[in-house]
């Protein structure tokens, strides 16, 4: 037997609580957790196993929701388990805590590392997510305006309307347009308005956030 790695995990007994390994095991890439294996990979063995084989995968359905395969191995006269757990491609929790496997370890996934992994598992990242509070005013002119000039200096930008802060022609300028063309506003801004109510009206759609910190 190998050490514990990655995708390998031994216990000698089986605790209810191990459900958190196989959890960890599903939202990483997926692994092994054998019951009746110590931790330098020598086979104990457990007396329980035909047993244990029919209840951890009723308890794997009922507390994550999902499917592994549970086996019964044999060496030198001992049974013991194998249950291999493939990876999910959504997030899966134990009683409301999402676990992780990474190396050797199980780790509890909270705060901003439990956000990132969210959306990483749906395929989607922070700048993808609408702020529905969000309005005109929460977004860093001075940022943009960088970004503006730094797309011209790359030539991804033509350099009209550049030679002077782009939120001086606010209006009917290239910022609008920018702000429509990438889904910064969800309204569409006439072009040929020359009121500053009706940009005000339309930028009042929710707004994708320019600040990750928002």
């Amino acid at each position: 037997m190998n050490y514990e790695n990655q995708n390998t995990e031994y216990k000698e007994t089986w605790h209810d609580e191990y459900l958190k390994w196989i959890c960890g095991f599903a939202n990483a890439q997926g692994g092994k957790l054998y019951i009746g294996i110590d931790d330098q990979g020598n086979v104990s063995g457990i007396p329980n196993a035909h047993k244990l084989s029919e209840d951890i995968p009723n308890k794997i359905v009922a507390f994550l929701g999902i499917v592994a395969d549970v086996n019964i191995l044999q060496k030198d006269g001992k049974e013991y388990i194998e249950i291999d757990v493939a990876p999910s491609n959504v997030p899966i929790s134990f009683k409301g805590v999402y676990h992780y496997r990474s190396g050797s370890t199980k780790q509890e996934l909270n705060g901003i590392a439990l956000q990132q992994f969210v959306l990483k598992k749906l395929g989607r990242t922070w700048d993808d997510i609408i702020c529905e509070q969000a309005s005109i005013e929460h977004i860093d002119r001075a940022a943009v305006d960088y970004f503006l000039r730094k797309a011209v200096d790359a030539q991804r930008f033509a350099n009209a309307g550049l030679e002077t802060p782009v939120f001086e022609d606010f209006c009917g300028g290239m910022l609008v347009t920018l702000y429509r063309n990438t889904n910064l506003v969800e309204e569409t801004i006439a072009h040929n308005s020359n009121s500053n109510n009706d940009c005000t009206k339309a930028a009042q759609r929710p707004a994708r956030c320019c600040n990750k910190d928002f």
